[in-house]
């Protein structure tokens, strides 16, 4: 299925962004899309939501290359969605900066009227992580629960597995194209997913995965969700970014309690502050939202039943951990008394320091230029895009990759400062 305005959409992505505000104020302001292009210049720049540079962009749409994209679609069989199309999901137009296209290869299940939950993890999963995935998504599967998440290693891949085993729908969201080669481990489980639910992307189909995709594409997840679950997550773990996109929505945000280590540093955390809700096990979740008696069929889901021969299958990234690092330097050889004294003495006679641009961090492009914009003054993220004139998608993008690595913070009100 191809939406009837297909083209005008892309178009307005390819002059626009992804992940920009503005593509939903055009359905606000216009009840047909085609009258927006037709309606010509004048009344692009007259509609009072388009910079200088917007327009510049605007008028160099080319039509060709939206063609591509769609002939491209139909040669691989992937529908094309669009934000003015009944079947968009509502849960997904009402969030700040919704997507203008989707890309969908499966049925994409009815995400407004069925219970879903998102499940984020790190992709660094250890065996409790991986099997604690594959079983709750298993179980809230066999209870006709969705289960939404990114196709990564580790956690996000025993989550869509556990639902496959199930035979159960989840929804797969990707921050590349459909048809790129990313996460080649992963390709037949994708191939799995589109016979019962879906795989979709904002991108078209051969985009290969850029860093600032993937912070972005984590706003999707948190939409389709009802609640997200977050598995195992470290201290500067992506997968809080989809907790905080869910908590700025409103939606729910559960964590499973796990042992202290750097690898649950960041799910703890949220328990501990309170942002998310402890749980042991998927009843948990299904007490939460009153369907602990809603199993498939009436049966009453057995976990010691589960096959768990396809966990040993799950692909886990491999590689030092950075926190894992931080924390063997607690078993360094002490300090001297001496040298300890003086620290502290150090300690005590330093005042706290604004922040300011370190010194070791070299960004390049858009991202160099918006960390050296920032400053210990909080700066909105419209003024931040206005001033450096690019979108705000792309803006947000680079300030959540840039919150990941610990750069920037984000305040109330989509405001960020340096860290």
């Amino acid at each position: 299925m191809i939406s009837a305005n297909a083209a005008y959409w892309i178009m307005l992505t390819q002059a626009l962004g992804y992940n920009n505000p503005k593509i939903k104020r055009l359905t606000e302001l216009y009840e047909d899309i085609g009258s927006f292009f037709t309606a010509g210049e004048n009344e692009w720049r007259l509609c009072g939501i388009f910079t200088v540079r917007d327009m510049e962009k605007l008028e160099k749409m080319n039509r060709r290359n939206a063609d591509r994209v769609i002939d491209r679609c139909v040669q691989l069989g992937y529908s094309v969605l669009t934000i003015d199309d009944p079947a968009y999901p509502e849960c997904l137009y009402h969030i700040y900066a919704p997507p203008a296209v989707l890309y969908v290869k499966g049925a994409l299940p009815d995400l407004d009227n069925l219970l879903s939950v998102g499940i984020v993890g790190t992709r660094r999963a250890s065996r409790f992580g991986v099997e604690n995935s594959y079983k709750i998504a298993y179980a809230l599967s066999k209870c006709d629960t969705v289960i939404v998440s990114g196709g990564a290693l580790g956690v996000d891949c025993a989550s869509h597995r556990g639902a496959l085993a199930a035979g159960g729908v989840t929804v797969c969201v990707l921050g590349c194209g459909i048809n790129s080669r990313y996460l080649r481990e992963n390709e037949k489980m994708r191939d799995a997913i589109t016979g019962k639910g879906a795989v979709i992307s904002e991108y078209p189909p051969d985009t290969e995965p850029r860093g600032f995709h993937f912070p972005a594409r984590n706003r999707i997840i948190a939409a389709l969700s009802d609640g997200v679950l977050i598995i195992e997550a470290g201290e500067r773990s992506g997968s809080l970014i989809t907790a905080d996109f869910a908590l700025e929505m409103g939606k729910d945000v559960f964590a499973l309690m796990g042992n202290n280590g750097p690898k649950t540093e960041g799910s703890n955390g949220r328990i501990k502050e309170g942002s998310a809700v402890p749980i042991t096990d998927f009843m948990d979740i299904l007490v939460y939202y009153s369907r602990a008696d809603d199993s498939s069929g009436g049966d009453k889901v057995e976990l010691e039943d589960i096959i768990f021969s396809d966990i040993e299958a799950v692909p886990v990234k491999k590689g030092e951990n950075t926190a894992a690092k931080k924390n063997d330097k607690a078993f360094a050889k002490p300090q001297k008394k001496s040298d300890a004294v003086a620290n502290k003495d150090n300690k005590k006679n330093t005042e706290t320091p604004k922040p300011k641009h370190r010194n070791d961090v070299n960004l390049k492009g858009d991202a160099g230029i918006i960390y050296d914009y920032l400053s210990a003054e909080p700066v909105h993220i419209d003024k931040i895009a206005d001033d450096l004139g690019l979108s705000v998608g792309r803006v947000l993008g680079i300030l959540t990759l840039l919150e990941v690595q610990g750069l920037v913070l984000a305040l109330q009100g989509r405001n960020y400062v340096l860290k």
